[in-house]
């Protein structure tokens, strides 16, 4: 083969050697699978809720969320709780990651609270906001920072 086609076949080529690459959420060292303190903060800026929890991500986003715990009384989550939510990565995974994350948490039947968060995943740090709807003095609204610890 000539230069000239060896030089083509290299220009094409070296592109391309990042296309069979995986940034699944599994290989990056710095995703959001691991262990969460967040803090949320109401519209006054007054903390309103704190909680740890264990987040892991399969390949499709979807949060398997365990170890949950409020870390402050609330009234509102006074039975239990559940979990659920998600994040959708994007940008250098391993070097900067970032993304949409959301999740859900409802108190226990029979009241029927629901507090949402809704942000961004900088890699070790989750911010956005939240609301939470539900019975009377159960509701609000506010910023909520994640880190990882």
């Amino acid at each position: 083969m000539t230069r000239f086609g060896i030089a083509v076949l290299l220009l094409v080529g070296l592109p391309l050697t990042g296309c069979g690459s995986s940034n699944s959420i599994n290989s990056n060292t710095n995703n959001v699978n691991g262990n969460w303190n967040a803090t949320l903060a109401s519209g006054d800026n007054s903390s309103m809720f704190q909680f740890a929890t264990s987040l892991t991500a399969d390949s499709n986003g979807v949060l398997t969320i365990s170890d949950f715990n409020f870390t402050t009384d609330s009234p509102c989550f006074a039975d239990g709780e559940t979990e659920a939510g998600s994040v959708t990565l994007g940008g250098d995974l391993k070097a900067s990651p970032s993304g949409q994350f959301a999740m859900a948490i409802r108190s226990n039947p029979p009241s029927g609270n629901t507090l949402m968060l809704s942000g961004t995943d900088k890699g070790k740090t989750i911010s956005g906001s939240w609301t939470l709807t539900g019975d009377s003095g159960c509701d609000g609204f506010g910023t909520f920072t994640m880190k990882k610890i």
